[in-house]
């Protein structure tokens, strides 16, 4: 099953302008939203080096990893890719 990971941070603006899409991106796919401020071990298991971070899973494996902040299409259309 695929699902997206969603690396944020409340301190994070850019993280902010992209918590709609998300949230709205979630009604429609699998979406674990994850504040790398709480969940560290989390962070730095999947290298992430700034957020917002996007990174598409099938179980363990990384299909595609999104760095910044996007539209709802962009979204949509990258898992429905794979």
């Amino acid at each position: 099953m695929k699902n997206f990971l969603y690396f944020t941070a409340t301190w994070c603006g850019p993280c902010k302008a992209l918590g709609p899409t998300m949230m709205r991106v979630a009604e429609t796919v699998p979406v674990t939203k994850i504040d790398v401020d709480q969940d560290r071990e989390k962070a730095v298991q999947y290298g992430i080096r700034s957020v917002p971070t996007v990174v598409l899973m099938k179980g363990e494996e990384e299909l595609e990893r999104m760095v910044g902040v996007a539209d709802y299409n962009t979204y949509i259309e990258t898992y429905n890719k794979y």
